[in-house]
């Protein structure tokens, strides 16, 4: 069986999650999870994905604060132009402590009988929409798995259909002209008309 240490997502924070007041910095770059192509346009299986930022421990578990930055190669779906930038977002998440309640209920404590239980309540706001995002520490807190958060973060933040830029144009329906390039292209009532009547003609020649 593999260990979770092994796992090119495991961070360790053994030392961290100890104590609260306690913090660590990462600056680390993962692979892209696999089946990552199958969610998001743009961001390949295996590409580098950069994380920036830091663990910092509190009374039940670890505040993530941290940049997350992936490579987005893709089609923009209005003009068609190949679209290659880095893309970056902000995300705050909780690590819970692992819950050791129902040890200590059933006389598994740790040192001295006292167990890892914790009394306090903690409220933990994540996010700009407030939301609660939860991870669990793995192993008793000493490593933290992020794939989950990568592969979220990833989905919900990368546009389903990128543009190359917010107020890209797109291409002309009637001729395929990019018309980023040419903002004042357009065709009269004739042109189009003259444009089916044609194509219709050579449709017709095709069938003969």
């Amino acid at each position: 069986m593999a260990r979770i240490e092994d796992s090119p997502w495991a961070i360790s924070v053994a030392q961290v999650a100890s104590r609260a007041g306690q913090s660590k910095e990462i600056d680390a770059t993962f692979p892209a999870p696999s089946g990552i192509g199958d969610e998001i346009v743009g961001v390949e299986e295996g590409a580098d994905v950069t994380v920036v930022g830091s663990f910092d421990s509190i009374v039940d578990g670890l505040i993530f604060n941290a940049r997350i930055s992936a490579p987005v190669h893709a089609e923009c779906t209005r003009c068609l132009k190949p679209i290659k930038r880095d893309w970056t977002v902000n995300v705050t998440s909780f690590f819970p402590y692992e819950d050791k309640s129902a040890n200590v209920a059933s006389g598994k404590g740790g040192k001295n009988g006292k167990g890892c239980a914790k009394e306090e309540e903690v409220d933990i706001i994540a996010g700009e929409d407030e939301s609660e995002d939860s991870y669990p520490l793995l192993e008793g807190g000493s490593w933290a798995d992020i794939e989950a958060l990568l592969r979220d973060t990833l989905v919900e933040e990368l546009p389903l259909q990128p543009l190359c830029k917010p107020d890209c144009l797109g291409l002309c329906s009637q001729c395929g002209a990019d018309l980023n390039e040419e903002p004042d292209h357009h065709h009269d009532v004739t042109d189009i008309r003259f444009a089916a009547l044609e194509g219709l003609k050579a449709q017709l020649k095709g069938n003969e």
